[in-house]
């Protein structure tokens, strides 16, 4: 197989996250990690990102059947959904943020109340204890009991058994002991830095280091061993030097194959599908740069509130913003090159998207 060329890596990135659309659990199997965002527009992420790879997925089945998924809501080098193996690898979690002697009684005590109740609505704790208000991450006022929930539920206290309209649901939750021997805690490293691979390959050198050390998040008591585990990565995993870049990807594939493709269709792609996470690969892909501008202020804002990108063949072409006035679909359309490409078949396939678009959202 011949060195791959950057036309090479960036088909192969498309074909291999766009896989043939399967089920429910089979693609979050496949994905490993599914990032989610609480906006609708018109959709939340994780939904936006689920239609493009499972089968018939409409907007909202995620929620509506995970409570019979083998998947956790949890921190991994983002907060979002993953499979039960994968959190497992993760856990016992200790949390480079010890709490204090007063915050450890409070959280025995607010798990005491959940064991007996089986499961509770950040409101039932509300009402049962009265632990004042604290200032949030964001500068604004959230009740102490839901910070509490939160950092129970981070530390492996808790896990989310379901979502009440978008309110978690939580109940107690224990970890198997895990072995912490230098091997087995180096494999367990290994399998993270091998799901963050997986998903986001290929990687450019400064992406697969920014995205091995965002798994302090996830896995904070093994912060020390993430240079290490790098370093090893870099020299396990598959490798290539193109125009002063090196780059990876996971054991087994080949890049330059010619069964990478792309096909006739455009797709509206999530802020945060794996395809376009990665901003600096997209601009070494495409030239340009896409932002997420949900939270600039809109004067500043170059593409719109949630702007959506467009992908067509293999290129990221333009972004599209998606309204719902009326039950109909509006997209206010832009192009990196200023207007749209003059082919009948993208004519064609973009209105074949839209259509998808309106069957996911139930229009």
């Amino acid at each position: 197989m011949p060195a791959p060329t950057l036309a090479d890596l960036r088909r192969y990135a498309v074909a291999r996250s766009l896989f043939t659309p399967t089920t429910l659990p089979a693609a979050i199997r496949k994905l490993g990690f599914i990032q989610a965002d609480p906006i609708r527009a018109p959709a939340r992420a994780q939904d936006l990102t689920l239609r493009h790879r499972v089968k018939d997925y409409r907007a909202g089945d995620l929620e509506r059947r995970y409570p019979r998924l083998a998947v956790e809501e949890d921190y991994f080098v983002n907060y979002g959904f993953l499979s039960r193996e994968l959190q497992a690898l993760m856990h016992p979690r200790t949390s480079a943020k010890p709490w204090t002697p007063a915050t450890k009684k409070r959280a025995q005590a607010l798990l005491d109340f959940i064991r007996e109740r089986g499961s509770v609505h950040p409101r039932e704790v509300d009402e049962h204890f009265s632990h004042g208000r604290i200032t949030n991450y964001w500068g604004g006022s959230s009740s102490a009991t839901t910070h509490l929930l939160d950092g129970m539920h981070y530390r492996g206290l808790l896990r989310v058994v379901r979502r009440d309209n978008g309110i978690r649901i939580y109940a107690a939750h224990e970890h198997a002991p895990r072995d912490d021997s230098p091997a087995e805690r180096q494999a367990q490293i290994d399998s993270l830095v091998d799901v963050v691979v997986g998903k986001y390959a290929p990687l450019p050198a400064t992406s697969l280091s920014q995205l091995v050390m965002r798994l302090r998040y996830g896995a904070p008591q093994w912060h020390a061993d993430l240079k290490v585990a790098l370093k090893r990565a870099r020299e396990r995993l598959p490798h290539q030097g193109l125009d002063g870049v090196d780059w990876y990807w996971p054991q087994g594939e080949r890049p330059a194959s010619s069964r990478h493709a792309p096909s006739d269709e455009v797709r509206l792609l999530a802020p945060f599908d794996p395809i376009v996470w990665d901003r600096r690969r997209f601009e070494l892909f495409w030239d340009w740069a896409y932002r997420f501008e949900a939270y600039t202020p809109a004067a500043r804002r170059q593409r719109g509130y949630y702007a959506l990108p467009l992908l067509w063949r293999d290129a990221v072409i333009g972004w599209a913003n998606v309204s719902t006035p009326d039950g109909r679909v509006v997209a206010d359309l832009g192009y990196v090159a200023g207007k749209a490409p003059r082919d009948a078949v993208f004519r064609r396939e973009l209105e074949a998207e839209l259509d998808r678009l309106r069957v996911f959202l139930g229009l």
